[in-house]
C-alpha cells in the first residue's frame, strides 16, 4: 500500500475562507505567545509561514493575493492593538513594543513574503498570452 495525501473535494477555499482562517490562526497562536511570553518569537513566525503556505495550497486560483497580504497585515494590527491594552498610550513604548514583536517575526515575515510574492507573480504571468515574435 502507498500512503498518499489525501484528495481535497472541491476547488478550494474562496478568498474569504482564506482570511478567516489565516486571522483565526494568527490571532489564537500569537494572543497565546504574547500572554505567556510578552512577546512574539518563533511559534508566531511558524504560523506566519503555515498560514501563507496553507493559503496558497489550499486556495482557490486567484486567492495567492490575499494569502500572501493577509498575515502581516493580521500581525501587525493584533500587536498593535495588544500592546495599545497593555501600555497605553505611551508613544515612545508602544512604538518600541510594536517594533520589537514584528522583528522578532521579521525573518518568517520575509521567508513567507517572498515564496507568496514568487507564487502569485508566476501564477499571473502563467495566465498571460505569449506575444507573438516575428
Amino acid at each position: 500500500m502507498t500512503s498518499s495525501l489525501p484528495a481535497i473535494s472541491g476547488p478550494g477555499l474562496k478568498k474569504q475562507g482564506v482570511v478567516v482562517l489565516q486571522i483565526f490562526f494568527i490571532f489564537l497562536f500569537t494572543f497565546a505567545e504574547l500572554s505567556l511570553r510578552g512577546g512574539t518569537g518563533v511559534l508566531t513566525g511558524l504560523v506566519i509561514a503555515v498560514v501563507t503556505f496553507g493559503g496558497i495550497r489550499f486556495g482557490r486560483p486567484g486567492t495567492r493575493y490575499v494569502s500572501v497580504v493577509t498575515p502581516p497585515l493580521v500581525l501587525a494590527a493584533l500587536v498593535t492593538f495588544y500592546f495599545l491594552a497593555t501600555d497605553g498610550f505611551s508613544i515612545s513604548r508602544l512604538g518600541i513594543d510594536i517594533l520589537a514583536a514584528l522583528a522578532s517575526v521579521g525573518p518568517w515575515l520575509l521567508a513567507s513574503a517572498l515564496y507568496g510574492w514568487f507564487m502569485f507573480l508566476n501564477e499571473k504571468a502563467k495566465k498571460r498570452k505569449p506575444k507573438n515574435r516575428l
